[in-house]
């Protein structure tokens, strides 16, 4: 099992576009760095976050399925029009038990991984696109990529700004991030490593000479 963790992890993408891959651990500093990308470089992004809420969508197919299964728990009650799903109750539920985690990703991420298709065809002139995917070695997307760069932290920086950014207690926020693999192992399989353990954007000389 490890092996073949390893060897899916290690496709890369091998046409002329370059495609630069940027994961990390959640709440690491990669929208950052991909806003970075977009507004001064003029990269295309490509945002798998993106691609999974639009999936979650009021009255889309996905979102049916999942209100099928847990009902009254996750819907929002303030949207009586259409079927909405409540995101802050579906985390609470998924972020506390893995059966009902892997169950949503099994469902999310092909649904992800035909939008990039999609997305990527589109842009098949662009000689750089940037694919922000947080997921990238869980989901096994690597071969998205013709490198990746992972996004480092402090494990302290990681739960203050997680905290901070999405209102949560240290529970949830060891919680979310328990439910990711471990920066250490990303890193492992990293082809670039961003050093965003300084001061807000003491990264971008370093993001600017790789571009």
């Amino acid at each position: 099992m490890k092996g073949e963790i390893h060897n899916q992890n290690s496709l890369r993408w091998h046409g002329t576009q370059r495609r630069i891959g940027i994961t990390g651990g959640i709440a690491s500093g990669k929208s950052s760095v991909g806003k970075f990308l977009k507004e001064v470089k003029g990269f295309p992004i490509l945002d798998a976050d993106v691609y999974a809420q639009e999936a979650l969508a009021p009255d889309t197919k996905l979102t049916k399925t999942i209100l099928k299964k847990y009902g009254d728990v996750i819907r929002d009650h303030l949207e009586k029009e259409k079927p909405t799903i409540n995101r802050s109750a579906l985390s609470k539920i998924i972020f506390a038990d893995l059966k009902e985690r892997i169950w949503l990703e099994k469902l999310i991420h092909p649904v992800v991984q035909e939008r990039l298709k999609q997305e990527l065809n589109k842009r098949k002139q662009a000689p750089v696109l940037a694919l922000i995917i947080p997921l990238l070695f869980e989901a096994k997307m690597t071969a998205f990529c013709s490198e990746v760069w992972v996004v480092n932290c402090d494990e302290a920086q990681q739960f203050e700004r997680l905290m901070q950014r999405d209102r949560l207690t240290a529970r949830e926020a060891k919680l979310k991030i328990q439910a990711q693999w471990p920066l250490e192992s990303k890193i492992h399989f990293a082809d670039i490593v961003i050093n965003n353990k300084g001061g807000l954007e003491d990264w971008l000389p370093e993001v600017d000479k790789l571009c």
